[in-house]
């Protein structure tokens, strides 16, 4: 009897905490489990919050030459030829509303943006901290930030912490933008609507696949509606439990070659 062909035409992997370990490097293992899949006929896509300035140096590093999608969804980005395909930007003036409705229930906010384009700066307003060492452009004043598109804000609260941040911030003004939590120290402010399947869904409709030939991986509530969109997500050992509760399968962690694991087994059956 022969076996069964690899079961998905698409695999999606986010980034920080699923395709890369701590320090930021994918695994020789995990490289090598996802040239297999690519060779059992499947597409990997990388699908991350970070904006394409902040992912394209990954993509280099992969050698990564296909379609990613990035900024929550809002980009669609060609690797190979480094132009962006489809890109979505938040109205400034309608998250300036949400902003000063959100201040006005729980207090100021620490702020920072990431502008639209293939060379948008990361912006950072006084008293942000900022998570790692990625490249931004520190402003003394935030009133600068609103001077040019943006596909997202990132807020921070001085005494809130992360789930309790976004938890006011969806209930004060989620009908007016979406909120999501993609990473430590992470909450962001996007166009209402936008979510990472929706970039998802754009970037395997160029590519002929459907929603029911993808499996995806993630470990943070910003991949909720990519595994929604999915036939199968799998949550990191080491993902938020807002993501394991609607997982399909819980593997081992970003620095135990979980995507490596499961692709492995499925590729051992093919």
């Amino acid at each position: 009897m022969s076996p069964a062909p690899f079961p998905y035409k698409l695999v999606a992997t986010d980034l920080d905490g699923t395709l890369l370990r701590d320090d930021h490097t994918i695994s020789e293992r995990t490289r090598e489990a996802l040239v297999a899949a690519t060779a059992a006929g499947a597409v990997h896509i990388i699908v991350t919050g970070r904006g394409v300035p902040w992912t394209r140096r990954v993509l280099d590093d992969l050698g990564y030459r296909g379609i990613a999608v990035c900024g929550q969804g809002s980009q669609v980005y060609d690797a190979g030829a480094h132009r962006l395909l489809t890109s979505v930007t938040l109205d400034r003036q309608l998250a300036g509303l949400a902003l000063s409705k959100l201040e006005a229930e729980v207090g100021p906010l620490a702020l920072a943006a990431s502008r639209d384009g293939v060379d948008g700066d990361v912006l950072i307003g006084p008293g942000y901290r900022v998570q790692g060492s990625l490249p931004a452009v520190h402003l003394d004043d935030t009133a600068t930030m609103w001077s040019a598109p943006l596909n997202k804000l990132y807020i921070q609260h001085p005494e809130l912490d992360d789930d309790a941040l976004a938890a006011a911030a969806r209930q004060t003004v989620g009908s007016l933008v979406d909120i999501v939590m993609s990473g430590p120290g992470i909450v962001e402010v996007l166009p209402l609507g936008l979510t990472k399947a929706t970039g998802l869904s754009l970037a395997a409709r160029r590519l002929g696949v459907k929603a029911a030939e993808t499996i995806a991986f993630g470990d943070m509530p910003n991949d909720i509606p990519m595994f929604g969109w999915a036939a199968h997500g799998v949550a990191m050992a080491n993902a938020h439990a807002e993501l394991k509760a609607v997982a399909d399968e819980i593997t081992t962690s970003n620095e135990e070659d979980g995507i490596a694991v499961v692709l492995e087994r499925l590729l051992g059956a093919a």
